[in-house]
């Protein structure tokens, strides 16, 4: 899976939102998000009671890249891509 997106709602010091259900269960496993369900969301989501510069750091020790940033509001967010490797 080449893509990642991330966010942060209010506090720069996480928890950390690290997307849907379908990410890899072992990147997950490795920023240290759990698949939660909180009430007032429909859908199951990663989370990591980490901050999003420590998530960030972590995705770039696998070899991720961030490509894009956003600010919405009170939440921001980092879309991170990492090339597929050569077949």
């Amino acid at each position: 899976m080449p893509y990642v997106v991330i966010s942060v709602e209010n506090e720069l010091l996480g928890p950390t939102c690290c997307g849907d259900a379908e990410n890899d269960e072992e990147l997950m496993e490795y920023i240290e998000a759990k698949l939660v369900l909180q009430t007032g969301h429909v859908t199951e989501y990663y989370l990591s009671q980490l901050s999003p510069r420590q998530v960030l750091n972590k995705l770039e020790e696998k070899g991720y890249q961030v490509v894009a940033s956003a600010g919405m509001g009170q939440t921001c967010s980092w879309t991170l891509y990492k090339p597929l490797a050569a077949e």
